[in-house]
């Protein structure tokens, strides 16, 4: 199960990515907002890496005006390794080095057919473990 949040920024675009997942056969749970009136990120982006730390979703998908507030939110919480991808190389290199469980974007930033493109390298690219994950063992003994 995917977990999906935006706010108010990338509220269309959170639609968008929600019917493309689904097309795809995928179960998402939708953590909101669920309309394009004012709110505040966190609301959102916390809840839905909260799901994704637990165990509860499998990876995540956050979304906003820029990418950055969501992406912050969801890597404060413990476990979380949250990307901001805008772009095909790096949304396939951070799933195969840093195996990341969460990525952001900015609706503001990519238009709709290539965030489409990047949720799909992103959820289609498997972890390349070895070297990588002695890597990643170090940046998370960091969480503390």
């Amino acid at each position: 199960m995917i977990a999906l949040a935006s706010d108010h920024g990338a509220y269309a675009l959170k639609e968008t990515v929600k019917q493309h997942l689904q097309a795809r056969g995928l179960e998402v749970k939708d953590f909101g907002t669920h309309s394009p009136d004012s709110c505040d990120y966190p609301d959102f982006a916390g809840p839905a890496a909260q799901a994704v730390a637990s165990g509860e979703c499998d990876r995540g998908i956050v979304l906003c005006t820029t990418g950055i507030g969501v992406s912050i939110t969801a890597n404060k919480v413990k476990g979380i390794r949250c990307a901001l991808l805008s772009d095909l190389m790096s949304a396939r290199l951070t799933r195969q080095h840093n195996d990341t469980n969460m990525m952001a974007l900015g609706a503001g930033v990519v238009g709709e057919m290539l965030a489409l493109e990047i949720v799909d390298t992103w959820l289609d690219t498997e972890f390349q473990g070895g070297r990588h994950q002695r890597r990643i063992d170090k940046m998370m003994a960091y969480e503390g």
